[in-house]
C-alpha cells in the first residue's frame, strides 16, 4: 500500500492514536508522582495549546474564526470541557492507581462511544461488532482487577 494512501487511512491515525495515548499514560504516570495532579493536567495542557500552534503555523491551517459555524463552535467547545474533565480525571485517577489499571478503564471509552454512536449519532453496530464491545468491556474490567 502506497504511504500517501496509509497516511490518509483513518486506520492508520487510529493506530497512532492509540500508541500516543499509551505513551500519555506512562509519561503521566512518572510526572505526576511529585505534584499536584491538576497542575500537571495544566501544564500538559500548556504543551499541547503550544505544539497546536506550532503545527497550525508550520502547515498555514489557520483560518479565520468567522469561517466556523456557530454550532461547530458549540459541539468543540462541549468537547474541549469534556476534554478537560476527562484529563483531570485521567490524571487523578494516575496520580492514584497503577498505569495498567487506570488506562483500561479509560478506555472503557471505547464501550461508551459505541453505545453514544448508536444512541446519539443513529450509527449501526452489527452483531460482531457489539461482541467485541462487549469483550472491551469485559477485559478492561478484568485487566483493571486485583489479582
Amino acid at each position: 500500500m502506497p504511504i500517501s494512501s496509509i497516511q490518509s487511512s483513518w486506520l492508520f491515525w487510529a493506530a497512532l492514536s492509540a500508541v500516543f495515548a499509551a505513551l500519555t499514560a506512562i509519561f503521566a504516570k512518572i510526572g505526576v508522582g511529585g505534584i499536584n495532579s491538576d497542575f500537571a493536567t495544566f501544564i500538559r495542557t500548556i504543551v499541547i495549546l503550544l505544539t497546536i500552534v506550532f503545527i497550525l503555523t508550520a502547515l498555514g491551517e489557520w483560518q479565520p474564526l468567522g469561517s466556523v459555524q456557530p454550532r461547530a463552535y458549540v459541539f468543540l467547545v462541549l468537547s474541549g470541557l469534556a476534554t478537560g474533565a476527562s484529563w483531570l480525571c485521567h490524571f487523578r485517577a494516575l496520580k492514584l492507581g497503577d498505569a495498567a489499571r487506570v488506562a483500561p478503564i479509560d478506555k472503557l471509552s471505547v464501550v461508551m462511544v459505541a453505545v453514544f454512536g448508536v444512541a446519539l449519532l443513529g450509527e449501526r453496530l452489527s452483531f460482531k461488532n457489539w461482541l467485541g464491545v462487549g469483550f472491551i468491556a469485559l477485559g478492561a474490567i478484568l485487566v483493571a482487577m486485583r489479582s
